[in-house]
């Protein structure tokens, strides 16, 4: 099994820019594809940056969240500013609690977060039989670059079973 750490975290927010999934849930390689172009678009065309500007920390979240029956992503900060509200933005609440947290590198901040998502759901959280997922948002957290790689961290909140 992959290696994985379950830690407590308080509750917090994070100002997320989104785009709805179309491809279907199973479809990982529709999935993926789709949160690479949003990832490209919005890294080309500012907003990213002007995420980064609100930014509390260096961090940068891609959050899965399920909203009225959709499949969102967002691209998103942690913030401590009241952001404007534009079209595509939320603001998504994380609930503290105890949070399944799996550490990885990728050669980009799009390849580590499809490496961590795929460790996460395929093998940490079927072979987890002492914790569950219960639905609301998940997180891959890109911490920076080491060594020429993005390295960063998947949080997604359990209950004990």
């Amino acid at each position: 099994m992959a290696d994985y750490t379950l830690e407590e975290k308080e509750g917090f927010i994070v100002f997320g820019l989104g785009t709805e999934l179309k491809s279907d849930y199973m479809d990982y390689a529709g999935i993926n594809q789709e949160k690479s172009d949003f990832w490209q678009a919005v890294s080309q065309d500012g907003r990213l940056d002007t995420l980064k500007a609100m930014a509390a920390n260096n961090y940068v979240f891609a959050v899965n969240e399920a909203v009225n029956n959709k499949m969102m992503y967002y691209a998103g900060v942690m913030t401590e500013a009241s952001p404007p509200a534009s079209e595509g933005s939320r603001v998504i609440q994380f609930p503290k609690g105890e949070y399944l947290v799996v550490k990885g590198e990728g050669r980009t901040a799009d390849e580590l977060s499809n490496a961590l998502a795929g460790i996460a759901f395929g093998q940490v959280l079927p072979d987890a039989s002492h914790v569950a997922y219960v639905g609301g948002p998940n997180a891959v957290v890109v911490m920076g670059q080491r060594d020429g790689q993005s390295f960063g961290e998947m949080w997604i909140p359990v209950v004990r079973k």
